[in-house]
């Protein structure tokens, strides 16, 4: 089979967006540096592929994500499709700087919601980082960008194990203050479950901020991604995040799967009747090609399945 059996499920919405992540979240933790044209032809093949959300770089510093050095050329270089939108990851007023010289329409920051990460990412508190986001909005939606923000670490953290729920809710609710129209719900190393989920997306709603405002963003450490997307959706939720290929390792837990693979999420998402305007097939040929380029097979389930199986060998 090239295509699951539908079979809808209540309670879920018609409509799914896919924020796809791998040109920036994923790239940024392969070991294989891309060339430029290589990225490029990346993005404009998920383009063709239907995805309208396409993260494409980051302007944190080359010395910290050398994978993404060349964030100026390769914007440079898209060819923009009509209706699809390039959002890029800003951690401060500088990378801000290079993206408005650039014409960058949507940017994207990222927090976390605990102490230790903020320091050892960020290199400063938790507090110290609204401070430093603080302007980057300000002057971002002065100039009519739409901004995202990222919220690490929200299920669990390495160093400090469980992240309390209600903790969570209060950095995520900072971020959201600052003018930020979407917060991203990142389990960084995969180790939500999806009554974790429920739990964190009630208590969102409690404190007065609905599913329409949230993403979810998924690593697959402990094969829950898929599972926690489900939920996520009954609870409302119609932006998730994922990445080509299943493509970014998570560096903070040994052994990671790295993010929830685009493909994977797709089929389950068709099989539930639910749109996304995603072609799967050429999605999966685009991840192919990119696991040529990284010199190692995508650890996408879908794509292990579909990848060079002629339909006449599958009705055997």
């Amino acid at each position: 089979m090239r295509a699951p059996f539908q079979a809808p499920m209540e309670g879920l919405p018609d409509r799914v967006t896919i924020y796809e992540v791998g040109p920036r979240d994923g790239l940024q933790n392969e070991s294989a540096i891309l060339p430029v044209e290589v990225k490029a032809e990346l993005v404009a093949r998920l383009a063709r592929a239907g995805l309208a959300t396409i993260e494409a770089t980051s302007f944190v510093h080359p010395k910290w994500v050398p994978q993404l050095a060349d964030a100026e050329e390769l914007l440079g270089r898209l060819d923009r499709v009509p209706g699809v939108r390039y959002p890029v990851l800003v951690p401060n007023e500088r990378g801000l700087d290079r993206a408005l010289g650039l014409g960058v329409t949507d940017i994207a920051i990222f927090g976390s919601a605990t102490e230790t990460f903020a320091r050892r990412n960020l290199n400063r508190s938790v507090d110290g980082s609204i401070e430093m986001f603080t302007p980057v909005v300000e002057r971002a939606l002065d100039a009519g960008l739409a901004v995202r923000a990222y919220l690490s670490m929200c299920f669990g953290d390495p160093w400090e194990g469980p992240v309390p729920v209600e903790q969570v809710v209060r950095h995520g609710r900072r971020l959201l203050d600052l003018g930020c129209s979407q917060l991203s719900l990142g389990d960084t190393i995969g180790v939500g479950t999806p009554g974790h989920v429920t739990a964190l997306l009630r208590a969102f709603a409690e404190a007065g901020v609905g599913p329409e405002r949230l993403a979810v963003h998924f690593h697959d450490t402990y094969g829950q991604a898929l599972a926690n997307t489900l939920s996520a959706l009954r609870a409302g939720v119609t932006v998730v995040d994922a990445s080509a290929g299943g493509i970014g390792g998570c560096p903070y837990a040994q052994s990671a799967t790295g993010n929830l693979a685009t493909e994977d999420l797709v089929w389950m998402l068709s099989g539930l009747g639910v749109e996304t305007g995603v072609d799967l097939e050429s999605l999966v040929g685009t991840s192919v090609w990119l696991a040529g380029e990284l010199g190692r097979p995508s650890p996408s389930r879908v794509v292990q399945a579909l990848a060079g199986k002629p339909p006449a060998e599958e009705e055997e």
